[in-house]
């Protein structure tokens, strides 16, 4: 296996394998409904109106802070299993690249979350996908009104906001207001609110669920059990306090809001950026300022200030490879 080493944290280990055995064991005993309706994938289950909570960690494989993060929050959890107030679901997302030590097998796992795949429909990760989707379905299916979905992530290349999120903005305005306030309980610096899908996990949960969904970006990309797990404490115990039912706290300081402006998207092999690789996610660009070229369709700022987030130029053609955002 060229991902999880027998050197790992047990807790961390077994949640990386999907070994789901030890903690299901404990909330089966506590009478709680456990069941594995798919590799990698945990639900814990009590019903009578409790809200319902899905976290998913390890959409990309490489992504492993919050895979450390969450498993040591349920080997926590375990050990005391009437804590949990929440109906959980738990997922870890490209189980098939964290086992191979990479980000994905085929392509991206979190744009395949859509009707609509094209040259992406016969990849491993469209698969999955439907899996997870399954899943999904069948955890919400029954659940009350209260409904949350963390897509838990960590970001390639470094950013003004060590930590930020992804909000659809077709969340209902309440559930909205409840997932900010977490937000900045768990001291998420920036959000984006986003208007439309590119296919992702946390987008497909709001919109086919009623859930809260986020995309979380929690510091950056580290190596399965080597990750600086300080750089997530806010988010850890607020993820804590929203398992076990604790009321908020009051955030630190509010997370600046930013819309999308726009999606750039790769149209084919000649697109390159006109900005290097280190340009970090939040960099400010004047307008007219050059984005990005795409053989002969040049891409240019077209407000005072736009700033650019995940810019990545080696993305497959036909998915985005920057997100231009604006102060809301």
């Amino acid at each position: 296996m060229a991902g999880p080493s027998n050197g790992l944290p047990a807790a961390v280990r077994a949640l990386a394998e999907a070994d789901f055995s030890a903690v299901s064991r404990s909330f089966a005993a506590a009478g709680f409904t456990v069941a594995e309706p798919a590799d990698g994938i945990l639900t814990i289950q009590r019903g009578g109106g409790r809200p319902a909570v899905l976290v998913s960690v390890g959409v990309h494989g490489d992504e492993t802070g919050p895979i450390e993060l969450t498993a040591f929050l349920l080997d926590a959890l375990a050990q005391e299993p009437e804590k949990l107030a929440v109906d959980l679901m738990l997922c870890v997302g490209n189980i098939g690249a964290i086992r191979e030590g990479k980000r994905f097998i085929d392509a991206d796992l979190n744009r395949m979350f859509r009707p609509v795949r094209g040259t992406l429909a016969n990849t491993a990760e469209a698969a999955r996908a439907d899996v997870m989707i399954a899943a999904t379905a069948g955890f919400f299916a029954n659940a009350g009104k209260e409904r949350w979905h963390l897509d838990l992530h960590t970001a390639i290349r470094p950013s003004y906001y060590p930590n930020f999120a992804i909000v659809p903005d077709l969340i209902e305005e309440g559930a909205k207001r409840e997932l900010i306030g977490w937000m900045g309980e768990a001291g998420i610096g920036a959000i984006i609110m986003n208007p439309e899908s590119v296919g992702t996990y946390s987008y497909y949960s709001a919109e086919h669920h009623g859930a809260a969904g986020a995309t979380v970006e929690l510091g950056r990309i580290g190596v399965l059990g080597q990750n600086d797990l300080s750089q997530f404490d806010d988010a850890r115990r607020a993820l804590d306090r929203l398992l076990r039912g604790a009321a908020p706290l009051a955030a630190a300081s509010e997370p600046h809001v930013y819309k999308v402006a726009r999606n750039i998207i790769k149209r084919s092999d000649a697109f390159t950026m006109a900005f290097g690789r280190d340009t970090q996610n939040f960099t400010p660009l004047g307008k007219g300022a050059e984005i990005a070229r795409d053989g002969d369709e040049v891409h240019l700022v077209e407000h005072d200030e736009e700033l650019v987030v995940f810019p990545n130029p080696d993305v497959r053609i036909g998915l985005r490879a920057a997100l231009m955002v604006t102060r809301a």
